[in-house]
């Protein structure tokens, strides 16, 4: 596995990449690498003749310099993962290489940035298309691959490249989301929880999965109370927000469409957040 770690090299290898006719896939990631980050790199890897991630840290992104502060770095650990894996490239940029200078853009993203995590954290999908955008332009590949856990950005990113980055041509897939076996949804975060909070967690899972199924007796709204009232019975847990939503609009429903509603929520789990979601 080569590691890159100038923009230069990056397209220079998308330009031999481009003269032998064969398909790029990416997996842009944060680093701190689990299973779901894998999951990405093997689906890649399956329906693509290479396969580049990259390994960025985005202060831009980072609404709260605590938790930029706090987010696990294992650049080491990661690389030995990628290569296990079969990735042929990474990419690792500092900062200096990625923002030379301020990147003052301003995206609009018709609204879908202003509810949930975008209402939560503000100014933070901004960040994320500002580094998005940056990535896409130098790998310039035929499929980028992000995980369902992170619902809205997947929905902000489709919506990204559609409106601002048509002439890239680049198709975004969905993966689902991987878990624990106690159905914890695997983040970069849970390295982070006390051995308290890890234990609890899991109720997060199992209290979204209980009510998916019984849509059709409660109406939303009904759902969401149950939901976040038996989640804040946990003392360790805290629910910072749950809606069930529209999946194309992102928007609050009144009624449950099945295969077109998804429940999205927040968690606090001591001082780390955890974001997962389910489909009705």
């Amino acid at each position: 596995m080569l590691v890159i770690t100038k923009l230069i090299d990056v397209f220079e290898l998308k330009n031999r990449i481009n003269i032998e006719k064969k398909s790029l896939g990416f997996v842009p990631t944060m680093g701190a690498l689990h299973n779901g980050h894998i999951s990405l790199v093997l689906n890649s890897i399956k329906e693509n003749d290479y396969t580049i991630a990259s390994i960025f840290v985005n202060p831009t992104q980072f609404n709260n310099k605590t938790d930029l502060l706090n987010y696990p770095r294992t650049v080491d650990k990661d690389i030995e993962i990628l290569e296990k894996a079969g990735c042929d490239f990474v990419f690792i940029p500092d900062l200096n290489e990625m923002y030379p200078e301020e990147d003052t853009r301003i995206f609009d993203f018709d609204g879908l940035d202003e509810v949930m995590e975008g209402k939560h954290r503000p100014g933070h999908f901004n960040g994320v298309a500002q580094i998005v955008t940056k990535l896409f332009e130098a790998v310039k590949p035929d499929r980028a691959y992000f995980g369902r856990k992170d619902f809205q950005q997947a929905a902000i990113i489709n919506f990204l490249v559609k409106k601002y980055m048509p002439e890239f041509n680049i198709k975004i897939i969905t993966c689902d989301i991987v878990r624990e076996k106690d159905g914890l949804a695997l983040s970069s975060r849970n390295i982070l929880l006390t051995p308290e909070h890890r234990k609890a967690a899991p109720i997060i899972f199992k209290t979204l999965n209980l009510f998916s199924k019984v849509y059709s007796d409660i109406k939303p709204q009904k759902i969401i109370e149950k939901v976040t009232n038996e989640i804040n019975a946990v003392e360790l847990l805290k629910v910072e927000y749950f809606e069930i939503v529209d999946n194309e609009t992102l928007m609050p429903v009144n009624e449950i469409i099945p295969g077109k509603t998804t429940g999205c929520i927040a968690v606090f789990a001591g001082n780390v957040r955890l974001i997962d979601n389910i489909s009705f």
